[in-house]
């Protein structure tokens, strides 16, 4: 489990991670998004022990990560998002070198590596490290945040320089991961990706959290927090269907257009439960009724654009 409380990380006098409150619980996949600058990455250094905040205070599974570091990296798995290894050695020799500094037999760590390396399909790449693509660094690095079996893993961007194979890849090790019931944080900007893994989401902007949730409960947030209408569509065989819905009064529609097969209702949330009750009696012809809301990349972009 992670949890930060209050905390904060000034640089000359300004505040990067302003007064974080987060919680990701147990076996939890948690997306942790926000634009460059926003604040994400001085709060994994501060996660991870690189760093110590200014404030507040920041636990994992019970250990401050601040004022016991080493406790802290033995139960956590870090793949940064700027992954270093040396150069001169193979994967193998890389993962059993840096193996050496946590708590296993020789005999586990080389069982270990051999059931990681596979995982990310590079048990039989005989090159250097010097010699890797991008991807393959990549995807060594997950090898090696995994390598001491963390309760706790941090992944900063894990699907960059990554091919299609390599993130169907990705998303199955992280899948098995949430079964084994770790906590997982991702840390991405890109929303389409971690919506694709993650079980919830927090926004960082500007050092400070702005919704929290499901994706849905998160889009909601977003919708409240931009001002943002939504669409709710109707469409029907009856033409009189416009004039009843500009009959309706309701504070949360905004606006009523007339389409050549129903109408479009821009609405402040979504009332198709309502609309569906007062519709069933009294104007027939109703054959589809859907809400159309924007993406969750654009309502992201709406918010941070006014903070």
């Amino acid at each position: 489990m992670i949890i930060t409380e209050n905390l904060t990380k000034k640089y000359n006098g300004k505040k990067a991670v302003d007064n974080l409150n987060l919680e990701v619980g147990d076996g939890e996949v948690f997306g942790f998004l926000g634009p460059n600058g926003a604040g994400k990455s001085t709060t994994i250094l501060m996660l991870t022990g690189m760093i110590e905040p200014t404030s507040g205070s920041c636990t994992i599974n019970g250990v401050n990560v601040a004022l016991n570091p080493l406790k802290g990296k033995e139960i956590l798995g870090y793949l940064p998002e700027d992954v270093g290894f040396y150069k001169n050695l193979t994967g193998r020799e890389n993962l059993d070198y840096l193996g050496k500094f946590y708590p296993m037999s020789s005999s586990d760590r080389e069982e270990r590596i051999e059931t990681l390396l596979k995982s990310v399909r590079l048990q039989d790449v005989p090159q250097k490290v010097g010699e890797y693509s991008r991807g393959m660094n990549q995807r060594l690095g997950l090898a090696l945040a995994l390598l001491n079996d963390p309760e706790v893993v941090i992944l900063d961007e894990p699907t960059a320089n990554l091919d299609p194979e390599g993130v169907l890849r990705y998303r199955e090790i992280v899948n098995q991961l949430a079964k084994e019931e770790k906590t997982v944080l991702i840390c991405s900007h890109i929303l389409s990706e971690v919506k694709a893994v993650c079980t919830t989401l927090g926004i960082i902007s500007q050092g400070r959290l702005v919704a929290r949730g499901s994706v849905e409960e998160v889009e909601n947030e977003l919708i409240l927090q931009s001002n943002t209408s939504q669409k709710i569509v109707i469409r029907s065989i009856n033409p009189d269907v416009y004039d009843f819905i500009e009959s309706i009064s309701n504070p949360d529609i905004l606006e009523v257009n007339r389409l050549k097969n129903g109408v479009e209702v821009q609405v402040k949330r979504d009332i198709r439960d309502e609309l569906a009750e007062i519709l069933k009696g009294n104007c027939s012809g109703i054959t589809e009724m859907y809400l159309e809301r924007p993406g969750l990349e654009d309502l992201f972009l709406k918010v941070y654009r006014r903070e």
